[in-house]
């Protein structure tokens, strides 16, 4: 069993949902990031989204975008994000690490190369923006051998044949975007979300993830309601901006707000 399938089950057994925080590799600078992995796991996170910095990530908005733009200015890549997973699993071989991000990087590196670095550094599941499950043949095998997990995203207007397409090759959970448009936009319709889960869940065993509109305490507690796990980035990555000559207030800031964020999925 995958970590983040038995992470799932040991949740589900406790009447407990997820929470999913998502950071950008490298941003605000390289040391930041495995210190604050394990900040939010004390903070009461399940599992931890991980992204990989990348030029053009178009399915981010402005607050994400501009994290990414801040590590590659750091040099920061795919090779530096495995060693960052490999430094937090050094200490940590509980937690599920998700990696977040497009399908250039993969590429570049050769897909047979990554998956087998991917394996060795502890990586739990991969979710790649723009690779969907008609394009993923060349992924999928590769993964399923190393036992990673291949996320897929799910949007509003996806039909019950893609949830379908999306439980027969998909694993670990389905990441549901809760809101049309780029992360960190617009306002979550709480009762539009509900409506789709009952269909989504209808041909799917898999736990529904749901991302793109979590900002404070009150919205996770209402997603957790719905879904089987929350993600929240763009609310986080905002504590970093609002404090690049000061990581440590980010870091402090980005703890209470999870804090937060538990207390309410739990009460």
């Amino acid at each position: 069993m995958s970590r983040l399938a038995a992470k799932f089950e040991q949740l589900k057994a406790n009447n407990r949902k997820a929470l999913i925080p998502f950071i950008t590799a490298g941003d605000p600078n390289p040391e930041f990031t495995v210190p604050m992995m394990h900040e939010m796991v004390k903070a009461g996170a399940d599992v931890i989204e991980l992204g990989v910095p990348f030029s053009d990530p178009m399915a981010d908005g402005p607050v994400i975008q501009r994290a990414s733009e801040r590590a590659l200015e750091l040099h920061m890549g795919l090779r530096k994000v495995l060693d960052m997973v490999a430094e937090f699993r050094k200490t940590d071989n509980d937690i599920p690490v998700v990696l977040m991000g497009y399908l250039n990087p993969i590429e570049i590196m050769g897909y047979e190369v990554f998956a087998d670095k991917a394996q060795q550094a502890g990586v739990d599941g991969v979710l790649t923006v723009d690779l969907p499950p008609e394009e993923s043949e060349d992924c999928i095998d590769l993964f399923k051998d190393r036992g990673i997990d291949q996320i897929f995203l799910l949007a509003p207007n996806s039909n019950a044949e893609r949830v379908k397409k999306m439980d027969a090759i998909g694993s670990g959970y389905i990441y549901y975007v809760s809101l049309k448009g780029v992360t960190g936009a617009g306002h979550l319709n709480t009762d539009d979300v509900k409506e789709k889960l009952a269909m989504i869940k209808e041909h799917t065993s898999l736990p529904i993830g749901i991302g793109f509109g979590v900002k404070d305490a009150k919205t996770a507690k209402t997603v957790a309601d719905i879904g089987d796990g929350v993600v929240v980035g763009s609310a986080l990555i905002s504590k970093i901006e609002a404090n690049l000559d000061n990581p440590e207030q980010a870091k402090q800031e980005i703890i209470e707000l999870l804090q937060s964020m538990r207390n309410a999925m739990d009460s």
